[in-house]
C-alpha cells in the first residue's frame, strides 16, 4: 500500500522510443498520490511517449518504472491495467455507433461481478451525469467535450489507482474545453490521481497541484502547477498568450 507521502508512480532514469531512436533521454518524475501532475513542452518532447511507457503500450529500453513501490517496468499493458492503470488516449476512443452506455459498459470488461459493475456506474454517475442523462444517444451524436467526459467516465469502471490522460483538450471548442478541465478538477476533488499531458499548457497548469516541463527528452523543471503559471521563462516559452 502507497503511503500518502509516497509517491504513488516513479519514472527513474527512463529511456524509450521507437526502433533505434531514443524519444526519452533519463525522465525522473514523481507522482505523488491524490494530486493532478501536467506535463508541458513543446512538440516531440516526449509528452505521449512518457505516458505509453507506464499504461505499457511502449516498451522502456532502460531505467525503472515503479508503481506503488513494485517494479512494473516489464508488465504488459494488461497487467498494468489490472493494478490500477488507465490510459484514456488523445483520439477519440468512444465507439460511435454504440450508446453512451455500453460504452460505459466496456469499460468493465474485466469484470465478472454484476454488483460491483452497477456500484461503479453509479459512481461515475455521480461525477458525469450525463451518462444517466445521454445513456440511450449513439455516442458519436455527442460533442467532443461530452464524448471526453463519457471516456473518462468509462475509465472510472476499474477503480483506477492512476488516470493517465493524453491531450483531453485537443480539437476542442472553448466551451468543451472548459467542460473537459472543469471534469478533471472533479476527479481530483474526488481523490483521483491524474497524470495529465497538454498541450494547452496554461489550462493544464491551472487545474493541477503540480506541473513538470519536458524538454528534449528530460524533465527540465517541476514545480507547482501555479508557480510554473507564474514563472515568466516558462511562460515566454511554453504558455504563449492567456488563453481566454
Amino acid at each position: 500500500m502507497t503511503r500518502i507521502n509516497e509517491p504513488l508512480l516513479q519514472l527513474k532514469d527512463v529511456t524509450a522510443g521507437y526502433g533505434a531512436g531514443l524519444v526519452l533521454k533519463g525522465v525522473n518524475l514523481d507522482v505523488m498520490p491524490g494530486q493532478i501532475i501536467c506535463l508541458i513542452g513543446p512538440n516531440g518532447a516526449g509528452k505521449s511517449t512518457v505516458l505509453k511507457t507506464i499504461s505499457g503500450l511502449l516498451g522502456i529500453k532502460g531505467g525503472e518504472v515503479i508503481f506503488k513501490g513494485h517494479e512494473i517496468s516489464t508488465l504488459s499493458s494488461k497487467q498494468r491495467l489490472g493494478l490500477g492503470i488507465v490510459h484514456v488516449p488523445q483520439d477519440r476512443s468512444l465507439f460511435p455507433a454504440m450508446t453512451v452506455w455500453e460504452n460505459i459498459l466496456m469499460g468493465a470488461f474485466i469484470l465478472k461481478d454484476q454488483k460491483l459493475i452497477n456500484e461503479r456506474i453509479e459512481q461515475a454517475a455521480e461525477l458525469f451525469p450525463i451518462i444517466i442523462a445521454r445513456k440511450n444517444a449513439a455516442a458519436g451524436s455527442l460533442s467532443g467535450g461530452e464524448q471526453k467526459q463519457v471516456e473518462v467516465a468509462r475509465s472510472l469502471m476499474l477503480d483506477p489507482a492512476l488516470i493517465l490522460l493524453d491531450e483531453p483538450s485537443i480539437g476542442l471548442d472553448p466551451k468543451s474545453r472548459k467542460l473537459v478541465f472543469e471534469s478533471i478538477s472533479l476527479l481530483s476533488k474526488a481523490g483521483r490521481t491524474i497524470l495529465l499531458v497538454e498541450q494547452n499548457a496554461r489550462s493544464g497548469l491551472a487545474v493541477s497541484d503540480r506541473g513538470a516541463v519536458l524538454e528534449a527528452g528530460r524533465v527540465a523543471l517541476v514545480g507547482t502547477g501555479a508557480g510554473l503559471l507564474e514563472d515568466p521563462e516558462v511562460s515566454r516559452l511554453y504558455l504563449g498568450a492567456s488563453s481566454k
